[in-house]
């Protein structure tokens, strides 16, 4: 029998400022940059507690970044060459 089968202990969900999640034991003291979500029991729960609510696994930091940028690039597909960039586009010469 495998040591974690027999994983009596509690943890608590506990998520960073990325809002990445992750377990932690509960009689221990909560690592710095992480801070406890409200979920506590055993490792089975923890993780399927998780698994629902980590619906998407990239860091907040790149989620901002890429909807800034999602949004820049809509901005723009909206405006004209000259709108967008200041100057006119390119007239090919017959």
């Amino acid at each position: 029998m495998a040591w974690e089968e027999d994983d009596q202990a509690i943890y608590t969900v506990v998520v960073n400022h990325e809002e990445q999640y992750s377990i932690w034991p509960n009689y221990k003291e909560l690592p710095n940059g992480w801070r406890a979500v409200g979920k506590t029991g055993l490792k089975p729960e923890c993780l399927t507690y998780i698994n629902e609510v980590w619906t998407d696994m990239r860091p907040l930091s790149l989620r901002k970044q890429m909807a800034e940028a999602d949004a820049s690039r809509k901005k723009v597909s909206g405006r004209t060459a000259r709108d967008a960039y200041g100057e006119r586009p390119a007239v090919p010469q017959t």
